[in-house]
């Protein structure tokens, strides 16, 4: 088997002439990309995060309402066996359901119409030493998919926790080709959904605590070929900069600032790292997501901005280059790494212009919207009136205007300082309801307590530099642990939060918005919860097998519609409970937030699957029954 430095594998089912004859293929790589948009415009399937390369997680689908949504009721369920924190979400593609979990990263393939019977499972071999360097549990964001073309069959990938990026054969399971994308030896992993676009798949890396310098890759979708590697700290051309980058918002920084920005070589271990969600346009031809944290945690040890690390990105999605950047957090001082999830639409501004927006709900507790074109900042909001470590943002410079008090450093103990490092945002994969123009948002509430540290870098092993307590914010209930959480609908354009609800625990895993009026979440606590999207009015819930940390997804099966989502409590939640921790600081403070969580839930994995009055593939009771004959 050849070796190459990233240890690409061609199976036996992949033989050289058939490497070959995909290398050779002339036809237009948008003909693939035309036939997932057709694909993702069909109520029948879910094929990426998002459901469409807008990644609003809307569908059009009203099936089930305002008025009926009481009728919901579970019509199947499958578990995989593993009792990590399941993110993300299935991916449903022409009758299937692809279903992958936390590590070990098994992944399944129903047939929804008999979806007690397995088509076909993948189950990779890995080292667990790779669960020793993760960094909060060790959870899995989802699936990609991509058609086939006639001569390469349709492919599901996948990253593995060990740093692999898997291509399977989506009707047999069987690995199409496998590639190293990170290194676990240098503490980098894979957690992060891969996500197709055009011809290419692309993906991040985890592993800022450990000192990891992230980057984005695209891979040819056909062969595993690297096309394109993208850093987010270090020389430009490290960095892929467009020979216009920032060229039409000069104020955000342009060239030489991936050094000059660091001391010495620190940017070398910076962080950076991309494990988070990202959308495309197909008429800008760029696609969007964000870089996170810098390393260490402890600010004071890595003087200057650290650029780019905490940046919005607009890339070209074949050559990669990068036509805007926008740092949101410069020298981070509080982990608000800036991954979360990009939303595009189409509003019309405060001045009656029609914008291409990208809407980018931050960890660091601001809304931030984009023009996706030129990458200017059109506005930015503050998702609660809580946040204080910031007064506002400077829409001439895109700067930040902190609030001293709650600044972190040396021999200094910050208090009080909202949102936590958690955010009042994370990794929830969000929703955009287009008929109403409003972001249906999952939010934290939470605020900590953060007392730096030195420590020296080794590889392999956390470079953090901070002891964090955790705890409800204002508007929570901090002597009993609880009110960690809410639900929020927001109008990107006036700022204003049409309605928010508070939760017990924080709405980790992110939203669905329906045109039945509609929104749908899961929660810590285990409830798959359906609130009316004009007033927030709840109107339907069910108490799940276990806490919930992904997002519905729903679709059409034989006239029917379905809701799904992953139940599994865990992700950064719920470390306490996943390795049985009971420091309040343990879990880089999530220990402590969340030491209630154990009392209403505990661990447990799998999909579970709603319609109206359950019907479903079994109303048949002959359906998947043994036959003698």
């Amino acid at each position: 088997m050849q070796k190459t430095p990233f240890r690409r594998r061609f199976l036996t089912s992949v033989s050289v002439l058939a490497t070959l004859a995909a290398a050779a293929i002339v036809a237009p790589t948008a003909m693939a990309n035309d036939k997932l948009i057709e694909l993702s415009k069909s109520n029948e399937n879910w094929v990426m995060p998002g459901r469409t390369y807008a990644a609003d997680n809307y569908s059009p689908m009203a099936q089930i309402n305002t008025e009926n949504v009481k009728e919901l009721r579970a019509t199947w369920s499958f578990s995989d066996g593993v009792l990590n924190g399941h993110e993300g979400a299935p991916l449903v593609v022409n009758g299937k359901m692809f279903i992958n979990g936390p590590f070990p990263n098994r992944t399944y393939a129903l047939d929804l119409d008999n979806p007690g019977k397995i088509v076909w499972e993948h189950n990779p071999k890995q080292s667990a030493s790779a669960r020793a360097v993760a960094c909060c549990d060790v959870v899995n964001r989802g699936l990609a998919y991509w058609p086939g073309d006639g001569k390469t069959p349709a492919l599901i990938f996948k990253n593995q926790l060990d740093g692999h990026l898997v291509a399977m054969n989506a009707d047999t399971g069987q690995t199409y080709w496998e590639i190293e994308n990170a290194d676990i030896k240098v503490g980098a992993t894979e957690t992060q959904a891969p996500y197709v676009v055009k011809d290419e798949v692309l993906t991040g890396s985890s592993g800022a605590e450990l000192g990891v310098r992230g980057y984005v890759t695209a891979y040819d979708v056909r062969s595993g070929e690297k096309k394109w590697r993208a850093y987010a700290t270090g020389p430009d051309k490290d960095l892929l900069l467009a020979k216009d980058f920032n060229l039409r918002n000069p104020q955000y920084g342009q060239t030489g600032l991936g050094l000059a920005t660091w001391e010495g070589d620190e940017w070398r271990i910076g962080g950076g790292t991309n494990w988070g969600w990202y959308a495309f346009d197909p008429g800008t031809n760029l696609v969007y997501f964000g870089t996170g944290n810098p390393a260490p945690w402890n600010a004071t040890m890595r003087p200057g901005d650290n650029k780019w690390t905490m940046t919005i990105f607009g890339r070209d999605v074949d050559t990669g280059e990068a036509k805007f950047g926008y740092q949101k957090t410069p020298h981070d001082e509080w982990d608000y790494a800036g991954v979360n999830v990009m939303m595009l639409s189409e509003q019309k501004d405060g001045d009656g212009k029609l914008r291409k927006l990208l809407t980018h709900p931050d960890r660091n507790g601001i809304i931030y919207n984009l023009d996706r074109e030129s990458g200017e900042l059109v506005s930015t909001h503050k998702i609660d009136d809580t946040v204080n470590w910031v007064k506002r943002v400077d829409m001439k410079t895109g700067v930040p205007i902190r609030d001293p008090e709650y600044a972190t450093y040396m021999d200094h103990k910050g208090r009080d300082i909202c949102p936590s490092a958690m955010g009042y945002h994370n990794q929830g994969f969000d929703s955009y309801d287009p008929q109403k123009q409003i972001f249906l948002l999952g939010a934290n509430h939470i605020c900590m307590d953060w007392e730096p540290f030195m420590l020296p870098y080794r590889a392999g092993q956390f470079f953090v530099g901070a002891t964090l307590s955790m705890y409800p914010g204002p508007k929570g209930n901090r002597q009993g642990y609880e009110g960690l959480g809410q639900i929020k609908a927001y109008n990107a354009i006036t700022g204003e939060i049409k309605w928010d609800k508070m939760e017990r625990f924080a709405v980790w895993g992110g939203t669905l918005s329906t045109a039945g009026n509609l929104v749908f979440y899961g929660t810590l606590d285990g409830f798959l919860k359906a609130r009316d999207t004009r007033t927030g009015e709840l109107l339907w819930k069910f108490k799940l097998p276990s806490g919930v940390v992904g997002y519905p997804i729903t679709f059409e099966h034989k006239g029917v519609q379905y809701v799904a989502i992953y139940y599994g409590v865990g992700g950064w939640p719920g470390v306490g409970m996943v390795f049985d921790l009971e420091d309040p600081s343990a879990g880089l403070g999530a220990v402590g937030a969340f030491k209630n969580l154990q009392r209403y839930t505990k661990q447990g994995g799998g999909v579970m699957v709603f319609s109206l009055g359950g019907h479903g593939p079994y109303d048949d009771p002959k359906v998947g029954e043994y036959d003698p004959n």
